[in-house]
């Protein structure tokens, strides 16, 4: 399945901001917003095409990682801060980091491609340090009576088209990551559908 999806995104890599670009109009000033938050050594998973890469705060150690080589490309000829920032071919289910490496971990629009969500949160919640911040900017299931249904029978659509899902469960894929219900903070971005959610990593 992964590199089912590797594939997709490496086909769509050259127009995938202009695909995006609808979604982009509502999720700017809330990733500038989240990444304001970002601090020290900080590690974005799903990097894409690197459009977080102008919002972060000039003394952020930035590593970048991405599954698809072609948006790596993408991301390397945005990327206007090269001295302090490395960008990796890399899969979100097996880090190649050491435990405890980052102070922050960013997520936007990444948790409804990654193939085994758990597995993915379970390496984020390894690699960022004990007391670390974790910030996620995602677009999950709404719990909407009426809502809810159609993104389950419409999910298909975008599965298909790109390896996206829109009825991802990502609070519940947190709990069964390890990550404790008191720890987590989540505010609506966009009805209950969009949500920037935020972590602390306690991992005792």
């Amino acid at each position: 399945m992964t590199n089912k999806i590797k594939k997709r995104y490496n086909r769509i890599a050259g127009v995938y901001d202009i695909l995006d670009q609808p979604m982009e109009m509502g999720f700017h000033k809330w990733r500038k917003k989240m990444l304001r938050e970002a601090f020290g050594k900080t590690l974005e998973v799903g990097i894409g095409t690197g459009r977080n890469l102008p919002f972060y705060l000039e003394d952020v150690e930035l590593t970048g990682i991405d599954f698809s080589e072609k948006m790596i490309e993408k991301a390397q000829s945005k990327n206007n801060r090269p001295e302090k920032t490395e960008l990796l071919e890399m899969d979100a289910e097996n880090m190649f980091f050491d435990d405890n490496t980052f102070d922050t971990v960013v997520t936007s629009c990444v948790f409804c491609s990654v193939p085994d969500p758990v597995q993915g949160l379970k390496e984020i919640r390894r690699v960022c340090k004990n007391g670390g911040k974790i910030l996620m900017l995602e677009h999950v299931r709404s719990h909407k009576k009426a809502v809810g249904p159609l993104m389950d029978a419409f999910n298909f659509i975008p599965l298909n088209i790109y390896g996206a899902n829109i009825n991802r469960e990502t609070y519940d894929n947190l709990l069964k990551a390890g990550f404790e219900p008191k720890n987590i903070r989540g505010e609506n971005v966009w009805l209950d559908i969009v949500k920037l959610i935020r972590i602390t990593n306690n991992k005792q």
